[in-house]
């Protein structure tokens, strides 16, 4: 099975770019489940020279990458151009209030403007690639996948996070009443993810699910938040033009069916996954394309969330 999506990146790079300004205002999510990878990080003893925070956005982890690994370079890259000019400022300001010039040199901190599907990057070049709810806005994770692969030096480590099918459920089945067009983007499944990793030769891939609930008074509260953080759909099965008012009450409408001690609730299923780089030498394909990897090649390592107003 090939991971991908019906995602015009142009249409992410521009709603992004709108969305940087108050990105943050409600990217609490972005923020919890950030926070989340980042403590995974404390179980894995890691003193990596290069570190690329992918989809970095606004910064929301690459001042505490920065922190974290002092001696680190730290590179942040995102599609969208205004998203790295907050993460700049952030992490600039960050620098600057705290006085720790001594600590967080700016020559440590890079910001890249690039496409995760094609990387800028040497072969075997990064210790540590850091991704937080960024993969489900990717075409095809395959490519992804691959790149992360190929920039990985042996032993490095990926660590990421990206939505699963179960995000935004009861908005998918209310616009279901609704019409046959697809309102809200598909989302990997994650065994069909750690499959990919798998194919892409990356070796040790764990993952696991968490699942979180925000609750709003209606279902127009959410729909700002999203259209606040850029996430519209921007899918190829998406319908182009106005949405007419009879198709949205019937949205409405049926979203109530989930409403709950006076509140609507929106699912969202994160995926976090890791895996390890491994020598490209040793990488061996069968004739059906599967990798094998040598077992000496391989290195072990010894919620409702609240109410949004």
């Amino acid at each position: 099975m090939n991971l991908e999506y019906g995602i015009d990146k142009r249409q992410v790079s521009k709603a992004f770019n709108r969305a940087a300004a108050h990105y943050d205002q409600v990217a609490l999510l972005q923020r919890l489940v950030g926070e989340q990878l980042l403590e995974r990080l404390e179980l894995v003893k890691l003193s990596p020279a290069v570190v690329v925070d992918v989809g970095a956005g606004t910064g929301l982890q690459t001042g505490d990458l920065l922190r974290r690994y002092g001696k680190a370079q730290v590179i942040a890259l995102d599609l969208a151009s205004e998203m790295l000019h907050e993460a700049r400022r952030r992490v600039k300001g960050r620098v600057l209030e705290r006085v720790l010039e001594a600590v967080w040199p700016r020559r440590h901190c890079h910001f890249v403007c690039g496409d995760t599907e094609c990387l800028p990057f040497a072969n075997q070049s990064v210790d540590l690639i850091f991704s937080n709810l960024t993969l489900q806005w990717c075409s095809a994770l395959d490519s992804v996948f691959t790149e992360f692969r190929r920039i990985l030096k042996p032993g490095g480590l990926l660590t990421f996070t990206t939505l699963g099918p179960d995000t935004l459920k009861e908005l998918r089945t209310a616009w279901s009443h609704a019409d046959a067009y697809r309102h809200v983007n598909p989302f990997m499944d994650m065994h069909d993810i750690g499959d990919g990793l798998v194919r892409a030769g990356l070796a040790e891939p764990v993952m696991d699910v968490e699942r979180y609930t925000f609750t709003y008074p209606d279902v127009y509260g959410l729909m700002r938040d999203l259209k606040l953080l850029g996430a519209q759909t921007v899918g190829s099965g998406r319908q182009a033009g106005l949405m007419g008012k009879n198709r949205q009450q019937k949205m409405v409408q049926g979203y109530e069916a989930f409403r709950e001690g006076g509140r609507l609730p929106a699912s969202f299923e994160v995926v976090y996954g890791h895996a390890w780089g491994v020598q490209q030498a040793l990488q061996q394909r069968t004739a059906d394309g599967a990798v094998q990897i040598p077992l000496h090649a391989l290195k072990g390592r010894s919620k409702s969330i609240g109410n949004r107003s």
